[in-house]
């Protein structure tokens, strides 16, 4: 199986009709500067110096700003720079993230004729109350319309949505949630909100007017999303922020995060929280007191069972006794488990 390849372009804020209260892409991208064409092949052919093609799946993906709504001669010459290296046979698709207010026919047609093959759209919440609120410009119709016009068209759909947005509950983001799956994307992203420097958000925080989600919400309401999603076979990309420069530790030396549940290891801390409730799951339908489990897994998953930094080895062990036993097994299947119980309390006593 082929090794999967995304060399990002970012275009900040090119397209974006408006500023939405939580964003600034530039602090958010690393990218200072306007994309050109130029600049997008040097990126590009950095990258494939680097990249064994022989064993590799490569994707040009522009990321950032509003792909569709840029100009449409700017969109034109980046598109048929990537298309360039998909006729050389060095790149096998093009994906491109966008509003769904910038979807249309025109704009499908003109996607369709570079080869782009996956189209992500900026949802962030179903609710229209909230992407008011956020100051997005669009609604959740605008949202179902680009989502059917893009699967009807032969293009893979991709959905972002967002935790933590100002006066969104729990339940918005489980409703939103329920109502991307019923437009059927093939893959998520989700994002915990984070409060970025000369931002409105960040206004609204230092006025007291909003508080982020600390991380241990944060954690909780993406794990359940992403339950959500894999029920329905959806995959989930990414779950927080790519780390950067940039985005990092509130209070670094370059962070521009101000404050919100920011972590360098955000999504294992959502997987390893999920492995903790499927061990306890376990546990809890014994009519005994467990002493020990032994749980094995694919040697990619162990780290994500341990959890950061063994919290998951220790909160087992402070919150029930139970002592993890970690097994790993390249035969067993990347998200599948065997969880056996290995000791119970009545054979520790007999010891």
């Amino acid at each position: 199986m082929k090794k999967q390849y995304i060399i990002p372009i970012f275009v900040p804020h090119l397209g974006c009709p408006n500023d939405c209260i939580f964003c600034n892409q530039k602090s958010i991208s690393g990218q200072k500067e306007q994309m050109t064409k130029e600049e997008a092949k040097k990126i590009i052919d950095e990258y494939l110096e680097n990249i064994k093609k022989e064993d590799a799946e490569v994707e040009i993906a522009f990321y950032g700003g509003s792909f569709t709504a840029i100009e449409e001669n700017l969109q034109e010459e980046l598109l048929e720079t990537a298309y360039q290296y998909i006729e050389q046979g060095k790149v096998e698709s093009i994906r491109v993230s966008t509003r769904p207010d910038a979807i249309n026919k025109e704009i499908l047609k003109r996607l369709k004729k570079y080869k782009v093959k996956t189209i992500e759209l900026g949802v962030q919440s179903a609710n229209d109350y909230i992407l008011k609120r956020t100051n997005r410009g669009h609604n959740f119709t605008d949202v179902k319309k680009a989502s059917k016009m893009i699967r009807w068209n032969g293009f893979k759909l991709g959905h972002q949505m967002m935790v933590g947005l100002p006066e969104s509950t729990r339940i918005d983001e489980i409703n939103t949630a329920k109502a991307l799956i019923k437009l059927k994307p093939k893959m998520v992203r989700i994002y915990p909100v984070l409060v970025v420097k000369n931002t409105k958000l960040e206004k609204e925080y230092q006025e007291g007017k909003y508080q982020p989600l600390p991380l241990v919400q944060a954690v909780e309401i993406c794990k359940e999303l992403v339950r959500m999603f894999a029920d329905k076979k959806i995959e989930v990309i990414r779950v927080g922020l790519q780390n950067t420069d940039e985005i990092a530790e509130p209070g670094s030396q370059e962070s521009e995060v101000v404050a919100g549940p920011y972590h360098p290891a955000f999504r294992q801390l959502v997987e390893s929280a999920m492995w903790y409730d499927a061990v306890v799951g376990k546990i809890k339908k014994l009519n005994v007191k467990v002493k020990e489990v032994e749980v094995t897994v694919n040697p990619i998953d162990a780290n994500n069972v341990i959890g950061h930094k063994k919290e998951n080895v220790l909160k087992l062990k402070e919150t029930y006794d139970v002592d993890l036993i970690l097994q790993q097994d390249e035969n067993m299947k990347q998200g599948k488990s065997k969880i056996e119980i290995t000791k119970t309390y009545n054979d520790f006593l007999e010891e």
